[in-house]
């Protein structure tokens, strides 16, 4: 197991270990020795053949999977560099050392703007119960104008030298989130949202969770879990010094995070799309149309309700809706006719799963363990909604039709995230400079000439793509909607049985275990551990509303 510092990954991407004498004035970013807040996959003790240390007060170029080391940025590359960090830091010389320095140095007007968050997965863990419980510090600010345009991610209490300090900022003329950390007395630029999706850099570094680009917020949706919020208080110790620090005495909702997440992944997603199809001819489909037929990352999804609080007297538990399907696109933007409710799950039901799977919270590293849920009940991975926001966009500016993405998503809808029969049909997605007008023809002919010409059967991947591409064009919205509702009503009656509920915490287990093997599952009190083993097999949701092995 990794010293804990060493489990930090994603928004704040890796901090130094606290082994590592922090009185050195310059220091290289060396992921053996703690350093990896880049992510820098192997850096060696000086950046790369012929870099040299960091420099106190200077700015750095490390763009992992690109450049073999650090290299102080030029003049002219500055220059080119138009966001709030650049403007206001860099290009006067400023190389603020902690989240105050920063904070302070900024224009009044962003001071005005400024809101701060507050995020940790030990938060509602009462605070003897636990050493350190990873406490973050969001915030946001509008330096440029109206819109926020720097999200700062921070450590809350300790050191604030010591505690990691990385920026998104958004540059307006480039159009783009550019990425820093800082290091010691310097700081580094990792890249910018284009970086995030070329094949060298895509996954590495900060891209290993700023996978597409844009910024993040894991659990996005109501009621916003691991932050404080409307819904929950991250819990202190009376003593805690916390308490004291000015930031955490302007700590607000995540509900308004949520909001400010959204129109920041939005103005990406449209810069994206504007830049790829000025020409009329996409460039790369393949990397526009995974959003559709693969999932690139995930969002985190609850029930709104404490798990504590639940007992066989309670109502019935709406589980989360993405668990089920992709609702965000298949209901808001395609526009399904459909007329099921959410299944319910009895509440005896989920109590009796808590007992039979062992539900518990556990850190191995500090040896923390607690039995039970996670504090809102069945957390569960569901589609991102940076993904969703490509499709979204896309259909709306007639990059693609709402039949198709309908029909892509149709292929396997009771599996929303890590669709085996969707990915499948990548391999029909050009990967050549492709025209706008005809991507979605194209893809849809190549997928049924190989039914034609493979002989498929009616319920392959393409079989059923083709199925559904045959439905008349004002029929498909109709036609798909009672292909929902007759699942959902499905799982509705699974869902009140043991057999059937007992089913779905399978499902949900390995849909968690597909989360685990990704870099944006950061701590290990994400998400619940059960007595599951990590070699079940692999599961699917099948359309009759059952739980399947996956071949």
């Amino acid at each position: 197991m990794p010293d804990h510092a060493h489990l930090r990954r994603a928004t704040a991407w890796m901090r130094r270990s606290a082994d590592v004498d922090a009185t050195r004035s310059s220091a290289a970013l060396d992921d053996t020795s703690g350093h990896a807040l880049l992510g820098l996959e192997g850096a060696d003790d000086d950046f790369g053949p012929g870099s040299t240390a960091l420099e106190p007060g200077r700015l750095y170029r490390r763009v992992s999977g690109t450049d073999d080391h650090a290299r102080p940025v030029s003049d002219e590359e500055l220059a080119g560099l138009g966001d709030p960090m650049a403007v206001e830091f860099f290009r006067v010389g400023t190389f603020p050392t902690t989240v105050q320095e920063l904070l302070s140095n900024l224009p009044a007007t962003a001071a005005a703007s400024r809101k701060v968050y507050l995020v940790s997965e030990a938060g509602q863990i009462p605070p003897g119960a636990i050493g350190e419980r990873d406490m973050r510090f969001a915030i946001t600010a509008a330096v440029g104008g109206s819109q926020v345009d720097l999200l700062i991610s921070a450590q809350a209490g300790g050191d604030p030298k010591q505690g990691f300090l990385q920026v998104a900022a958004w540059d307006p003329g480039e159009k783009v989130f550019n990425f820093y950390a800082r290091f010691e007395s310097s700081w580094v630029w990792a890249g910018n949202s284009w970086h995030a999706l070329e094949p060298d850099s895509r996954g590495k570094g900060c891209f290993d969770s700023h996978v597409n680009g844009s910024v993040v917020m894991k659990e996005l949706r109501i009621p916003w879990i691991n932050w404080q919020s409307e819904r929950a208080t991250i819990r202190l110790a009376e003593d805690d010094p916390l308490r004291h620090d000015p930031l955490f005495q302007q700590v607000t909702g995540a509900q308004r995070l949520e909001l400010t997440v959204r129109s920041l992944i939005t103005r990406w997603t449209a810069a994206r799309l504007t830049a790829i199809t000025a020409n009329g001819v996409v460039n790369h489909p393949d990397r526009l149309l995974r959003h559709l037929f693969t999932s690139t990352t995930i969002n985190l999804a609850s029930t709104d309700r404490q798990s504590s609080n639940i007992t066989a007297d309670s109502p019935d538990l709406t589980l989360p809706t993405g668990f089920w399907l992709n609702q965000d696109v298949l209901f808001d933007d395609l526009r399904l006719s459909t007329q099921a409710a959410p299944p319910r799950a009895p509440a005896t039901r989920y109590l009796a799963g808590l007992s039979r799977f062992g539900f518990h919270l556990e850190e191995k590293h500090s040896g923390f363990s607690q039995p039970g849920d996670t504090f809102f009940a069945f957390v569960v991975p569901e589609a991102a909604h940076e993904d969703n926001e490509v499709v979204r966009q896309a259909v709306r500016t007639g990059l693609i039709s709402a039949k198709f993405a309908a029909c892509v998503l149709m292929v396997d809808f009771p599996n929303p995230v890590c669709s085996p029969a969707r990915s499948h049909l990548m391999q029909y997605v050009p990967t050549m400079p492709t025209k706008t007008v005809k991507l979605c023809d194209k893809v849809a002919k190549a997928i049924l000439d190989a039914v034609r010409a493979k002989d498929l059967p009616a319920d392959s991947p393409e079989g059923r793509f083709a199925a559904c591409w045959q439905e008349p064009d004002d029929a498909w919205r109709t036609v798909f909607g009672q292909r929902v509702d007759a699942y959902l009503r499905a799982v509705t009656q699974q869902i009140q049985t043991a057999s059937g509920f007992d089913d779905y915490v399978r499902l949900a287990e390995f849909r968690r275990r597909q989360f685990r093997l990704m870099k944006l599952n950061e701590f290990e009190l994400t998400l619940p551990v059960t007595n599951i083993s990590s070699s079940a097999p692999p599961l699917a949701m099948r359309e009759d509303a059952t739980v399947a092995e996956l071949s």
